[in-house]
């Protein structure tokens, strides 16, 4: 019986071309450090692609994580929409912050 024991995120590696990772289950803060270990084993001659066609859940440091894959050239593929949404939303947030923070900046060397 699995009671109170946490769900887990499976993962399956396949390689033809390119490196395919294919999750499944819920990704939580703890299986981020796993994949990027995982990703830091691949060599850069193959891409990679994280296939989320089985994820049910992410939370809020697995979405910046799936954010940041992208960034760094990571295909998702079978993203779930609601996932998706999470990391536009992300990236939307990055973009504003920027330009916040730009401005904060530029408003002190003007008050001197």
């Amino acid at each position: 019986m699995l009671l109170g024991k946490k769900a887990m995120l499976k993962i399956q590696r396949s390689a033809n071309g390119k490196v395919v990772f294919t999750l499944s289950g819920r990704i939580e803060t703890e299986d981020v450090v796993e994949l990027q270990r995982l990703f830091d084993l691949e060599t850069t001659d193959h891409p990679i692609v994280l296939d989320l066609k089985d994820v049910t859940l992410a939370d809020r440091d697995a979405v910046n994580f799936l954010m940041r894959c992208e960034d760094d050239g990571i295909r998702l593929e079978n993203c779930p929409p609601y996932i998706r949404e999470w990391v536009e939303r992300g990236r939307e947030m990055k973009r504003s912050e920027k330009g916040l923070n730009g401005g904060k900046r530029s408003a002190r060397r003007h008050s001197h």
